[in-house]
């Protein structure tokens, strides 16, 4: 027999534990190779719109590519602390330092190469389904097949790669520890695992700190608070699975009443432990959940996004033309757009409403704007009848004014925006006494007032009597076209929007929105998000399984002599099915839950970023996960019961 072939039968004749890695890494692979195909599609490269697509695909790429690297090189780390003992009787035997690092290089390659090929394969043979697949979440005609070179390449590179350097990374792992220091290694974890009372309390405060934080955030402070609350829910999550649950499981052993019963003697002995030697597994296992539950949650709620979508565009066409007398350059452009919308055979009707500039000499409050841009109040009640909104707004008096909200975003900061009086340079006073109850311009097409919360309020609604009384140091008009179904001008005034919309502050005479071609592009993009939140769950779900998987096959050994002997002693098959379903019941919800409880407070926090509620997605995510987690449960509770019993007398 010779090197590589001892190297082959050590992953054959132990194909049973590395059979859950194997799975995780061709399914990487195949996910991987997969989203390469949609990327280089060319109908997809050819496409502005798809391009946005694209490019969220590649930012999905990049994400498995950077967790398959940690899930490697945990998993290969967890194999050779397992595979200590081994290692000694080899290197007892005659076998060198430099062998066993070539046995254990080789050994990886072989998993890895043909988690490749395996990957690949399935990729090829699944590739027309996957595209029919992406094009049902994108809305688009079903993608041909198209194969081309740089996703075979990309995808057989990288993860050649990867493996190359995690196995030669294993080096480390091994280190140059004697023989007997790899029998000593294998055997230990038999004194009871060290807990800090301290480290548990601890623990608990950082967990409640990280959630009382993520439930008080307000949507100002959400993109503040959002890298301390994760890195303190991080933290609290790694001390509670490292000392926080040692310490409550020490505590139930000191409840005679309770650790004698029945049989919670035997489950409770060993789980500290089990939970010791695990307890970064499982922070694995929860934070990689916590995350994909959270993405595939918000994702999931892109009918709620598209339904604000649509609040927040009344016009199908929204132009702006910038100062001045009327222009050749906007009849031009105006008569373009009224073209184009008959060539397709739409029905519009058009608004023209005049926006005033008027000159800010002071105002209250945090913000300072120097130009504040007016609508009359006609004007406004006009806007929202074309739009097809109804508005009880009472009519304004006085030097009363509602300050225009931009999008639905804009009501999450209304709460905190401190309202204004502005004094203007004619010895005008205006007072803001309220926001407008929809979008009258669409976001863009104004300037933002210059604000400490941020948002998109662009201007100031006012009495026609008080906007006549304004001399205007600038002057702009506003064109709508407003349609029925303003998703079917997608792609209209192309020449003047590329990719739907040039926003005021952009160096050109005009500010121009295409509602369709926007809905288009953030739809696009909301669904690509799904669709890749999608995959990367899926990888992170299969991953999280393998690494359960692993470790229940790794003790099996342990388990099947101890359980013998309890067999011996009296324990029935009955007893023993529930002791053993008790403590795979602790292994696979408690990480799950917990990722359900991170992500719920996640939740609670992105919710102020949203005006219509996301409630109902999320709560069909994490049901939908907790019953895929269910049916795992009981699947591998079947096997491993089977295997504990095997040869048992």
């Amino acid at each position: 027999m010779t090197f590589r072939q001892f190297a082959y039968r050590n992953v054959t004749r132990n194909k049973r534990k590395y059979a859950a890695y194997f799975v995780s890494s061709a399914f990487s692979v195949m996910v991987f190779f997969l989203c390469a195909l949609f990327i280089f599609h060319p109908a997809i490269a050819r496409d502005r719109i798809l391009s946005t697509a694209a490019n969220t695909m590649l930012v999905a790429e990049g994400i498995i590519y950077v967790f398959c690297s940690l899930f490697v090189l945990v998993s290969v780390g967890s194999f050779l602390q397992s595979r200590k003992l081994e290692f000694g009787i080899l290197l007892m035997h005659g076998m060198t330092k430099r062998q066993l690092y070539l046995m254990v290089f080789l050994e990886n390659m072989m998993i890895g190469g043909s988690a490749i090929l395996t990957g690949t394969v399935l990729g090829l043979l699944l590739g027309k389904l996957f595209l029919m697949i992406g094009s049902g979440f994108l809305g688009i005609p079903p993608l041909e097949f198209h194969l081309s070179w740089q996703a075979p390449v990309l995808t057989i590179c990288s993860f050649v790669l990867l493996f190359m350097l995690i196995s030669l990374s294993t080096f480390a792992f091994i280190g140059n520890e004697s023989p007997r220091g790899l029998f000593q290694g294998a055997g230990r974890g038999e004194a009871e695992p060290a807990r800090s009372g301290w480290l548990a309390l601890l623990s608990g405060l950082l967990l409640l700190a990280g959630y009382g934080l993520a439930a008080a955030t307000t949507a100002t402070t959400v993109e503040t608070m959002m890298v301390p609350v994760v890195l303190i829910t991080v933290a609290g999550t790694y001390l509670f699975y490292t000392q926080l649950s040692l310490y409550i499981v020490g505590l139930l052993r000191q409840i005679r009443r309770f650790y004698w019963k029945h049989t919670h003697i035997l489950m409770f002995s060993g789980l500290s432990h089990r939970w010791k030697d695990n307890g970064r597994m499982f922070f694995m296992v929860t934070i990689v959940s916590a995350v994909s539950f959270t993405s595939v949650g918000v994702f999931a709620s892109i009918h709620t996004l598209s339904r604000e979508l649509k609040l927040d565009y009344p016009a199908a066409v929204g132009y702006v033309a910038k100062g001045g007398e009327r222009a050749s350059t906007e009849e031009r452009d105006l008569q373009g757009i009224a073209a184009e919308l008959e060539e397709l055979g739409i029905p519009y009707e058009a608004l023209e409403v005049p926006l005033k500039y008027a000159a800010v000499e002071s105002q209250t409050g945090p913000d300072r704007t120097q130009r504040l841009p007016l609508m009359a109040y006609s004007d406004y009640k006009r806007a929202l009848r074309h739009a097809g909104f109804i508005s009880n707004e009472p009519p304004l008096r006085g030097n009363e004014g509602l300050v225009m909200i931009g999008s639905q975003r804009d009501r999450s900061l209304i709460s905190e925006r401190v309202k204004a009086t502005y004094k203007l340079k004619q010895a005008i006073y205006i007072q803001e006494i309220g926001y407008t109850g929809h979008v009258p311009i669409a976001e863009y097409l104004l300037p933002e007032l210059d604000g400490t919360l941020g948002g998109d309020f662009s201007g100031l609604v006012i009495s026609d009597s008080l906007y006549s009384r304004i001399v205007p140091v600038q002057q702009d008009r506003y064109t709508g076209f407003y349609v029925e179904d303003f998703i079917r001008t997608a792609e209209v005034a192309s020449a003047l929007a590329p990719k739907g919309k040039v926003a005021y502050e952009a160096d050109a005479s005009y500010a121009v929105v295409v509602s369709g071609t926007l809905f288009e592009v953030q739809r696009t993009l909301y669904s690509t998000m799904l669709f890749a939140s999608l995959l990367v769950g899926t990888i992170f779900f299969i991953a999280a399984g393998s690494f359960l998987y692993f470790r229940l096959y790794t003790d099996l050994d342990h388990d099947r002599l101890q359980y013998s002997t309890l067999s011996k002693l009296g324990l029935t098959d009955k007893e023993l099915d529930r002791v053993a379903t008790l403590q795979l019941a602790l292994m696979f919800f408690v990480p799950v839950l917990l990722a359900v409880l991170h992500s719920l407070f996640a939740f609670i926090a992105l919710q102020r970023l949203f005006y219509l509620s996301i409630a109902a997605e999320t709560g069909a995510v994490l049901a939908g996960y907790l019953a895929a987690q269910a049916l795992y449960f009981f699947f591998i509770r079947s096997r491993y019961l089977r295997n504990l019993k095997k040869n048992l007398v």
